[in-house]
């Protein structure tokens, strides 16, 4: 059993097609947040008040993650997409308060964060290795490539219809970004991301050695040969 954690006290399951609402996604994902621990690892390293107006940083940051997957491109649409959500998780923290929260995230926070990403990881590989299929390794050519862990770079444009900040011609032709990313193949998990111009090169040497840095950061070290 997931202890609740506040939101989700008055959720239920029905099957009687009343009090629907759309992307219902959004509470698995937060609750998964909840429940792996990432949402009280993040609030123990971002900014914290008493004060009655302050709106919880974990939270704000969690839920603009469930946002973006939902689909929003903007702050802006991120706060108007929680305003549909209101009715399950509260007031929805402004697009003001959320510009406020990542302007705030320096390199001190963004690398507590990494340790909490990294933490947070290690307990999920541990259950999934619980699991009866246990960890999922890669195969290849009809064979278990047990105890290896499989990283995918990828660099993809992201165009734009404004002038962003960072944002330029890319090689395609169009105007944007070109970040440069690294997901683990055996999860499908984003482990790093390097936020890049759109006339960064596909190929250069120095992004492709800071990712695959920071993608390694995030793999948890094996404690024994059946993890």
């Amino acid at each position: 059993m997931i202890e609740r954690t506040g939101w989700d006290r008055g959720l239920s399951v029905t099957a009687d097609g009343k009090g629907l609402f759309g992307h219902a996604g959004a509470v698995l994902l937060r609750r998964l947040a909840d429940g792996i621990g990432l949402t009280r690892g993040l609030a123990g390293v971002l900014p914290f008040s008493r004060v009655s107006c302050w709106r919880e940083r974990a939270g704000v940051l969690v839920q603009l993650a469930v946002a973006i997957v939902l689909g929003a491109r903007s702050v802006l649409e991120a706060e108007q997409l929680q305003r549909h959500h209101q009715g399950l998780f509260g007031t929805p923290a402004s697009d003001s308060t959320m510009r406020r929260l990542l302007t705030a995230l320096d390199g001190t926070a963004l690398a507590r964060i990494t340790k909490v990403r990294r933490r947070v990881r290690r307990h999920v590989w541990m259950l999934l290795n619980l699991r009866p299929g246990g960890f999922p390794w890669i195969e290849a050519a009809g064979r278990t490539l047990r105890g290896w862990v499989v990283v995918d770079l990828d660099a993809t444009v992201i165009t734009t219809a404004s002038r962003k900040e960072g944002a330029a011609g890319t090689f395609k032709g169009t105007f944007g970004f070109h970040p440069l990313g690294g997901w683990c193949a055996n999860t499908g998990e984003s482990l790093a991301m390097e936020l890049r111009p759109g006339n960064a090169g596909a190929n250069t040497v120095d992004d492709h050695l800071r990712v695959p840095a920071a993608c390694l950061e995030q793999i948890p070290i094996p404690r024994s040969p059946s993890c």
